[in-house]
């Protein structure tokens, strides 16, 4: 795609394309219900694979994504610790079965 002139220029039309009705269908999630941010994203996603700038702006969004995801495993973490604790206090309290 990129070596040949013609098609490259269609490629990243068909790129911008797409990537700009991903943000604008974002935005309108933000007021709308919907995955708006995500969809923001994922627009500036598709125009980073063509365009440098866009790449630039992803740079925090990825710092985000990875502070986000190491909140969510200690959230995980934490949640299947108290699990873990309420089954065995539940064990532990329970009366002996006969035998």
């Amino acid at each position: 795609m990129h070596a040949h002139p013609a098609l490259h220029l269609s490629w990243r039309v068909v790129v911008t394309t797409v990537g700009v009705v991903v943000i604008v269908a974002g935005l309108a999630m933000m007021v709308a219900p919907g995955p708006g941010a995500a969809s923001v994203i994922l627009g500036l996603f598709i125009l980073s694979t063509e365009f440098h700038w866009a790449h630039r702006l992803l740079r925090p969004a990825r710092t985000w994504f990875r502070r986000a995801e190491r909140y969510g495993n200690r959230v995980r973490e934490e949640l299947l610790r108290r699990l873990r604790a309420r089954r065995a206090l539940r064990k532990g309290l329970a009366s002996p079965e006969p035998d």
